[in-house]
């Protein structure tokens, strides 16, 4: 058995947008990994605090979807006007984020006890409501279910996605991997290493913390852990 922290995030609206699409409100079906890892380094009080070993397996659910508009207020060169415009945008609504994390334990679950910054998901706005608990994963298969896999699992099925796992913090430099995402949920029966007391399956994915990244000149984004 492996101890692991189950993290369970709630939120009423969350919207993920697409950045493969420039200048459209394209939604995605889940969030990236680098969301989650995001919403992590505000527990934590930023990416220093964050090991950079941090790796975790998540599901996501959501009961409905629906279209709304939003005000966009477009970036202009330095004393060039820009008028705002109004765009259709795409949202997710009553959604469960569920996070498995297998170490570091103690860290994390004070961290998300006591957050240093509001944990958000997806925009700004999208507050989240989180809790946290302590079980035990067994070392066997599990069924997949809304979890979101690597894309090589064998076996895996539902939606080939492109996100992205970990972002440098100035946005200059990112991750790409592909993952499998089955919206309303997949019966099929995965061997991903772990799997939950229920059955379902717990999938690792790569770490998200930025420092994996080629930083410019050469320099790490932080302090080394």
């Amino acid at each position: 058995m492996t101890p692991a922290l189950e993290v369970t995030a709630t939120a009423p609206i969350v919207s993920f947008r697409n950045p493969l699409y420039a200048g459209l409100q394209v939604q995605l079906p889940c969030p990236p990994p680098s969301t989650v890892g995001g919403l992590l380094a505000a527990a934590a009080g930023g990416w220093d605090r964050v090991p950079h070993r941090t790796r975790f397996a998540m599901a996501f659910h959501a009961a409905g979807a629906g279209t709304d508009l939003e005000t966009y207020h477009p970036l202009g060169a330095p004393g060039t006007p820009t008028n705002t415009t109004i765009k259709d945008r795409d949202f997710l609504a009553l959604t469960t984020l569920t996070v498995w994390i297998t170490e570091d334990l103690d860290l994390w679950e004070q961290a998300l006890r006591r957050p240093v910054w509001p944990l958000r998901l997806g925009r700004s706005q999208d507050l989240t409501a989180v809790r946290t608990r302590r079980v035990e994963l067994a070392a066997s298969a599990g069924n997949q279910g809304h979890a979101i896999v690597p894309e090589a699992l064998p076996g895996a099925v539902g939606t080939r996605i492109r996100l992205t796992t970990a972002i440098s913090p100035d946005r200059a430099h990112t991750q790409w991997d592909g993952y499998r995402y089955a919206t309303a949920g997949a019966r099929t029966r995965i061997d991903a290493g772990l799997a939950t007391a229920h059955g379902q399956a717990v999938a690792l994915l790569p770490p998200v913390h930025p420092a994996g990244l080629t930083p410019p000149a050469g320099q790490p984004w932080g302090p080394q852990r």
